[in-house]
């Protein structure tokens, strides 16, 4: 940083290092001592529209706890904690964040941290915590106003989307179940937002594909002007609200494109493309660099376009929607493709919490629901589970958290198709099992090859030496037996109050020719028996049975447990049924919501079927 403390480019994010920077001390060592000035410059510049995020060598789960012991976790998106190497964090987190390293200020003590930093970032700029007397007056005083958090919001949006993404090896199918809705806004509909419309023209630019910039007197001439077509793109999907993110102009005589500019808020989900189809492909001369190349044919078919009908009585019904306080508190626990039931749920008294599968920070995905984990999590001392987290990469330093063991919910729904799919592992020297994978054995696999195919998928941690250490202190144990799985879900019963009711979900049983999974079909028969067994012996237990609405291989997508979109508005009526059932009244329900969620799973020719008979 240099002496005059300025910045050369804008502060949009602010990365902090938390020993000796954002707290006094060292975690790891001992207590720490908050400092009040810090978490009052995080707070003050969230809501002038900078985001904070963090990249620190520590614990993930301890460090958090501090965080939320001092009230500041909600104000910090995309925390990068673990033991490795910052630099290539940092470039890596920018990307997900979809941010130019000049725009981002990091805040460490160790300048060899910050070298760093700027080694693997070019044009990162970097600080040490000592000059922030100087620095804060000029962060408090960047951004705009922004008191509802709007920008730390569309961040958080981002955060959750990035971690269903990887949850998901194809990109398609992640497409697919994102439920990506556009609206389209045309002509004088312009004119109430032409502030952002002209900010996100002067300002965009990886998504700017004319770079034509304007003032604001000629864009309202040019909204206006009869020879031109103006419209603004609004989008939405099952993780949030972008907002207005898109903005296009048409030379009608022409047929040419005089503006098209997106915000890299939608990077990746194929907007810009749809917006070009929709338009008919009109003639643009392309200027300078940009994310996304487009072409002449295609249109995406993950993406449909919401009326102004159905976007108003979106608005309406969140204005009329009784808050979530007043409804029964949810936990949905399992795969993460379970969200796809979250839209549909909030249609009814219900407040949704989802606790799914995650990328660890070897970015390999964890599912934390197997009932041999979350027994050991409960039962295995905190420094065994430390352990183990620490010597499997596939693992990680969340792998044991859950919130099943708190009081934060009415109704748990609960997805066991873990225990239907991975192998289970017993380490020889302490009898610890370990459940990972699913219809392989990793101890008889080549490790080379196996380290190989690891590689590919960029996980970390997961290299022929590991596999070798692996196949040398654990034995393979194979699938959970049924009477174990009966057995451990006894366990769970018990650990869940009993006031509360437990919904499973059980598996389909489907022969999919060509599948990886050999057996699938035949696991889930004898696993769903062993549900049902258990069900129907145990107090305040029930199945929801997905077996009566997905029934052949066209009703799954890219495995037994993947199933076509329409299918989990079925499955989540039929739950918030059978929870309404359990309270002995049926459960009101918005039907605005449930049209919201609908039309988005909807394929186009039966949305336009659909949207004609409410108009009639």
């Amino acid at each position: 940083m240099t002496n005059d403390f300025t910045f050369p480019e804008p502060i949009k994010v602010v990365i902090w290092d938390l020993d000796d920077t954002f707290w006094r001390g060292t975690l790891s060592e001992g207590a720490v001592e908050a400092l009040a000035e810090n978490l009052a410059l995080v707070r003050d510049t969230a809501a002038r529209g900078i985001v904070h995020t963090i990249v620190s060598k520590n614990d993930f789960a301890p460090a958090e706890a501090k965080l939320i012991e001092l009230g500041i976790r909600d104000l910090f998106v995309f925390p990068q904690i673990s033991w490795q190497p910052k630099g290539p964090i940092i470039k890596e987190l920018l990307e997900k964040m979809q941010l130019r390293a000049p725009n981002a200020l990091f805040l460490d003590d160790n300048p060899i941290n910050r070298a760093e930093a700027q080694f693997y970032n070019p044009k990162l700029q970097v600080a040490d915590p000592a000059e922030l007397t100087q620095l804060a007056p000029l962060l408090r005083a960047s951004g705009k106003p922004d008191p509802t958090l709007s920008r730390l919001e569309q961040y958080k949006l981002l955060e959750r989307q990035q971690e269903a993404r990887s949850g998901y090896q194809d990109n398609l199918a992640f497409l697919r179940d994102s439920q990506v809705r556009i609206q389209f806004q045309e002509g004088a509909a312009l004119l109430p937002d032409l502030d952002r419309v002209e900010e996100l023209i002067n300002r965009s630019n990886q998504l700017n594909f004319t770079k034509q910039r304007v003032t604001k007197e000629s864009l309202r001439a040019d909204v206006q002007n009869p020879r031109q077509r103006w419209g603004a793109v609004r989008v939405q999907d099952r993780f949030g609200d972008y907002g207005l993110v898109g903005v296009y102009g048409v030379d009608l005589a022409q047929n040419r494109l005089t503006q098209l500019v997106f915000s890299c808020r939608i990077l990746h989900l194929g907007v810009e493309q749809f917006t070009y189809a929709q338009l008919g492909f009109p003639a643009l001369a392309v200027q300078g660099d940009v994310a996304t190349e487009l072409n002449q044919h295609d249109r995406p078919d993950w993406i449909t376009v919401e009326t102004t009908e159905a976007a108003e009585a979106s608005v309406t019904n969140k204005l009329t929607a009784k808050p979530a306080a007043g409804r029964l508190r949810v936990l949905l626990k399992g795969g993460c493709d379970l969200g796809q039931l979250t839209p549909f749920l909030q249609a009814y008294e219900l407040a949704v919490d989802e606790e799914f599968n995650f990328n660890n920070e070897n970015q390999i995905p964890v599912h934390m629901e197997h009932t041999a984990l979350l027994r050991q999590g409960r039962e295995l001392p905190e420094s065994e589970k430390q352990r183990l987290a620490l010597s499997l990469p596939f693992f990680g330093r969340e792998a044991f958290d859950t919130r099943l063991w708190g009081a934060g919910f009415d109704v748990l729904v609960y997805s066991p198709l873990m225990d239907y799919t991975q192998e289970l592992y017993r380490e020889k020297a302490t009898g610890a099992e370990i459940p990972f994978g699913g219809y392989q054995n990793l101890t008889t696999a080549e490790p080379a090859a196996q380290a190989a195919k690891y590689s590919q998928r960029r996980f970390q941690g997961m290299d022929e030496a590991f596999l070798r250490r692996f196949q040398q202190e654990f034995s393979f144990e194979g699938q959970i037996t049924p009477a174990r799985f009966k057995d451990n879900l006894r366990w769970l019963r018990q650990q869940v109050p009993a006031t509360v009711p437990i919904f499973f979900l059980n598996g389909a049983e489907i022969d999919i020719p060509g599948s990886g999974e050999t057996g699938a079909l035949q696991r889930h028969q004898v696993m769903n028996q062993a549900l049902a067994d258990f069900v129907a012996a145990a107090e305040n237990c029930f199945v929801i049975d997905v077996r009566d609405f997905v029934q052949t291989p066209a009703d799954v997508t890219n495995n037994l447990r993947h199933y076509q979109r329409q299918h989990y508005r079925t499955l989540a009526q039929r739950t918030a049924e059978a929870i309404g059932q359990w309270q002995g009244r049926q459960l009101a329900r918005s039907a605005w919501v449930d049209l919201r969620a609908e039309v988005a799973s909807r394929v186009p020719a039966k949305l336009k079927g659909l949207l004609g008979k409410l108009r009639k």
